[in-house]
């Protein structure tokens, strides 16, 4: 008996510039990049694919034969990226070709800039698969709703009536800082797992694998942009890939957690607290204060590597609510001007524009002899002593 043939699906994205400061992607750089997917599809490197955006980030979601990490695939889109680059360019675009950290492509656009989203499996005879965009925040942004959807009872049903999800599902969860990840388990480790979840800055859900057969769930894109690049140079902007239905979450409990604009880390300079606003396509445009941050949804059902849809999930007066207390929170948070909470911790400060601010100052402070700080240091390296 033949082995069954795996598909995957990639969805890599980049910021390689926008009309009007950070806000929205312009048509001819989509075009330019798509013409680059198209020509990619004729020469049967990809078996279809997908070009959208969510604010100013270019979205290209591709399905192929390839495998996860595939060089031929990953020097498509970097070559789409410089497409779109080179017209964003001639259009004086704004930050065009932001997130291209480099002129030349190394076998895998990971560290290079743009980034990825990969998953590989088997079709089910019915395969529905939800892509998240985000734009304006971390890669920490999707911790929240993922262990909701895949450990929260309260939002899935399956995990308590559904024999298929009973089990759980287990979580890899990557320390950014120290490029290490772990493999914990749900129910069993659910506090353990919230323990590091918690500070999304740090500690990233990866992956989700299904506890029963170890199949793949979901993947999100971990990159840090400004962890590569040393400097800030636009917030990280994540993409997620998802599972839903027969042996996974449902479509609709996997968007549940999105009811909730919770807080995240990014909105104006990357500085910012601001609520994560689920919005449909259309409204994938990033304006007050650069915000808030946005997360779009597209269901697409993939068979035989074909990409059928997208259904625009957020597009739905059912998610309105959601929308309207994240304006309300907008504008509470707003409120606090520089102050914390609005604007980030010291520890994410440190990864933008403000140290350049601070370091004039430096020469200003004088020694106090008024008393000394004492006690112990504070360790950095969290579990990897």
């Amino acid at each position: 008996m033949s082995q069954k043939q795996t598909t995957t699906i990639s969805v890599i994205k980049a910021d390689i510039g926008s009309l009007a400061g950070h806000h929205v992607v312009h048509p001819d750089t989509m075009a330019a990049a798509a013409k680059v997917l198209a020509e990619a599809k004729s020469k049967g490197i990809v078996i279809d694919y997908y070009v959208t955006h969510a604010g100013d980030d270019l979205e290209l979601i591709m399905t192929h034969r390839k495998g996860v990490d595939a060089p031929e695939i990953h020097e498509t889109a970097w070559n789409a990226f410089r497409e779109a680059a080179k017209v964003a360019k001639d259009l004086g675009l704004y930050a065009a070709g932001q997130d291209l950290l480099t002129d030349a492509f190394s076998g895998n656009v990971r560290g290079l800039g743009p980034a990825a989203a990969e998953m590989e499996f088997i079709e089910r005879p019915a395969e529905p698969v939800i892509v998240f965009m985000a734009d304006k925040t971390e890669p920490g942004a999707f911790n929240l709703p993922l262990y909701k959807v895949f450990a929260d009872p309260f939002t899935t049903a399956g995990l308590v009536i559904d024999p298929k999800l009973h089990d759980g599902f287990k979580f890899e969860i990557y320390d950014v800082m120290a490029g290490k990840y772990v493999v914990m388990n749900a129910p069993e480790e659910m506090y353990d797992i919230l323990a590091l979840i918690g500070t999304p800055g740090r500690f990233v859900v990866r992956k989700v694998y299904r506890k029963s057969d170890n199949e793949i769930a979901a993947v999100v894109a971990v990159e840090r942009l400004n962890l590569i690049a040393g400097q800030y140079v636009g917030k990280d902007d994540p993409v997620a890939i998802v599972r839903a239905q027969s042996g996974f979450p449902a479509v609709g409990e996997v968007l549940e957690p999105f009811a909730f604009p919770h807080l995240v880390a990014g909105w104006m300079r990357g500085s910012h607290f601001g609520p994560l606003m689920p919005v449909a396509q259309r409204n994938a445009r990033c304006t007050r204060f650069d915000g808030p941050p946005r997360v779009v949804a597209l269901g697409f059902q993939i068979k035989n590597g074909r990409l059928i849809g997208p259904a625009d999930l957020f597009d739905d007066p059912a998610f309105d609510e959601a929308r309207r207390q994240a304006q309300v929170i907008a504008d509470y948070m707003r409120r606090h001007g520089p102050f914390m909470p609005h604007r980030l911790g010291p520890e994410e400060m440190e990864y933008t524009t403000l140290p350049q601010v601070l370091q004039k100052l430096q020469s200003r402070f004088v020694e106090s002899k008024l008393y000394q700080v004492k006690g112990p240091k504070v360790k950095t390296e969290l579990l990897h002593e």
